[in-house]
């Protein structure tokens, strides 16, 4: 006996209902918005000292965590693996995923992992365990995954946040974006600060060693630079250099991290400038576009020689005529990194030019035929994108980079 009409129809439709529900479960389940932490299964390695050379290649840009560990980004994911001297990218040892939003940015401080999202979101994570340390809302950066496959615009170069030192050593971050500014307690994620403005006719810079912001300011009349507090979040000094033209355009330089705790200035009239307290100080040797400020000393090539001087003085305090073709790459603390034309990674000391290491920056059978992309370096390890000879930036990925694995990994 068949099934009365009537009772078929309320079964169909029932069935229509309970399958568009579990379609909705999964569409839900798929794109709601979601954070997915896989935090440390095992214990930190242990802090070791790798040998002096190549130590290998990977295919992502990392960054150096407590010397012990590497810290990756991808469009929707900042991952670790270990130890920092592996030669290979491995198994992550922890992750922290979030969707839809787009990861724009990762800075570190100490242990401290901090990572910016296109939806404004700021989440800190302990780069010890992978674990959430703290989530604040801050400005929309605009921008989804600013970044080439390896991340290395990301980690290496991230735009709009910052670091700065403050009383008793607390640092602060400081978010830009939409013309605001804002400064957080790295150590708990607690707002200090905000600031309103215009996006407009307002540019921020960085931070200061002497734990300012850094701005450009010409909302209210001639483009001004402004140093405001980090911790604060006060103006203290308006500043422009004297004669300055109607257009100023300045360079952070001699920053600790990414655009970060900077010590000097270029200004597009062709001056340098130290930064500290007060208003910033003339430094000659720092006008050229070529030169690069590690510390208190300027150093560039000039007629094939590099040279160091001393950057407030301009007096020359050291020179290498037997280095052959070479250009600045990295700097860190009491190291200034530079590459030849035949691809050797020479390690100098910046006060005196002295050198501390010098190697092949190759693997294998990976050959020179390369040009350098953008550069990383700290606590003793260097890392560069390798770039196709050719290489435009308009080229895809495969023809941007050398091959899949185009970052390669050093310690000096």
């Amino acid at each position: 006996m068949g099934v009365p009409k009537g009772r078929r129809r309320i079964t169909v439709a029932v069935a229509a209902l309970l399958a568009l529900g579990v379609v909705g479960v999964i569409g839900y389940r798929v794109l709601a918005p979601a954070e997915v932490v896989t935090p440390a299964q095992d214990d930190l390695p242990p802090l070791d000292t790798p040998a002096t050379g190549v130590v290998g290649r990977l295919p992502a840009a990392p960054l150096i965590v407590d010397g012990r560990l590497r810290v990756y980004a991808a469009q929707r994911q900042v991952y670790a693996d270990r130890p920092a001297d592996s030669k290979h990218r491995v198994t992550p040892f922890w992750s922290y995923r979030r969707w839809p939003a787009q990861l724009n940015g990762v800075l570190v401080a100490g242990t401290t992992v901090v990572s910016r999202w296109s939806d404004g979101k700021i989440v800190a994570l302990d780069g010890r365990t992978g674990k959430v340390a703290w989530r604040a809302d801050g400005p929309a950066p605009g921008k989804g995954f600013p970044s080439r496959r390896t991340g290395a615009a990301i980690v290496w170069d991230p735009r709009g946040i910052f670091l700065a030192s403050g009383p008793g050593g607390r640092t602060t971050l400081v978010a830009s974006g939409a013309g605001e500014l804002r400064g957080y307690a790295v150590a708990d994620g607690r707002e200090l600060w905000r600031a309103a403005g215009d996006a407009d006719c307002r540019t921020d810079l960085g931070t200061t060693a002497a734990g300012q912001v850094l701005s450009v300011d010409a909302c209210a009349g001639p483009a001004t630079v402004e140093f405001r507090d980090a911790t604060t979040g006060a103006v203290g000094t308006r500043w422009r250099p004297p004669g300055a033209g109607p257009e100023l355009v300045v360079t952070a330089l001699g920053c600790l991290t990414p655009r970060s705790q900077c010590r000097g200035l270029r200004t597009s009239d062709g001056r340098g400038w130290l930064v500290g307290p007060g208003e910033p100080r003339p430094a000659p040797a720092l006008g050229a576009d070529d030169v690069t400020l590690s510390g208190e000393f300027a150093i560039a090539v000039t007629g094939g020689v590099l040279t160091g001087w001393d950057a407030r003085t301009g007096e020359k305090r050291w020179r290498r005529g037997d280095l052959g073709e070479v250009r600045v790459i990295a700097v860190q603390p009491g190291r200034v990194h530079v590459l030849s034309r035949q691809r050797d990674l020479i390690t100098l000391d910046p006060r005196t030019g002295a050198q501390r290491s010098r190697f092949p920056l190759t693997l294998g059978q990976d050959g020179i035929g390369w040009v350098p992309g953008l550069a990383y370096a700290a606590d003793g390890y260097v890392a560069v994108e390798r770039l196709r000879e050719r290489a435009r930036p308009d080229d895809d990925d495969q023809g941007y980079f050398l091959m899949a694995e185009p970052v390669v990994l050093a310690v000096t």
